[in-house]
């Protein structure tokens, strides 16, 4: 469902777009700004604590990634006030740099907050939906 003031929904669009752009650029500058201070990230079950706990295992998870192709739909947003949630699929194929290729779809599960009049994730959980790893067969 999709619900609340539309210049809010669309704002938290946008930060998905702001998201994926970081991304596919590998850029910690542009994929950090979506974060709240106090943020949380679980991560596959692994859970990352602050902004900058987050932006450095990213970094790090990163390092390992030659090229990645990253696309996002927000498949639900719920504004209430200045606090949200949303849910996101994703699309992404992943250019190892060990030469492995890896095509993963998942789904982000998310709590957001305007805070100084900007949205910015406060928690969002990550879990894969499907993968295909060509190498694999």
């Amino acid at each position: 469902m999709f619900r609340g003031p539309a210049e809010d929904r669309q704002a938290i669009a946008e930060l998905n777009g702001t998201y994926a752009d970081g991304v596919v650029r590998k850029s910690a500058a542009t994929w950090g700004t979506v974060w709240a201070e106090n943020a949380t990230w679980d991560f596959f079950g692994n859970l990352f604590e602050g902004k900058a706990a987050i932006v450095g295992f990213w970094e790090q998870a990163m390092s390992g990634i030659e090229a990645v192709s990253f696309h996002c739909v927000p498949c639900m947003i719920e504004v209430t006030g200045d606090t949200a949630t949303s849910r996101v699929q994703t699309q992404e194929i992943l250019h190892m740099k060990d030469g492995k290729t890896r095509v993963v779809g998942g789904l982000y599960e998310d709590e957001l907050a305007k805070i100084d009049g900007a949205w910015v994730f406060t928690h969002r959980k990550f879990g894969i939906v499907a993968e295909y790893n060509p190498q694999e067969g």
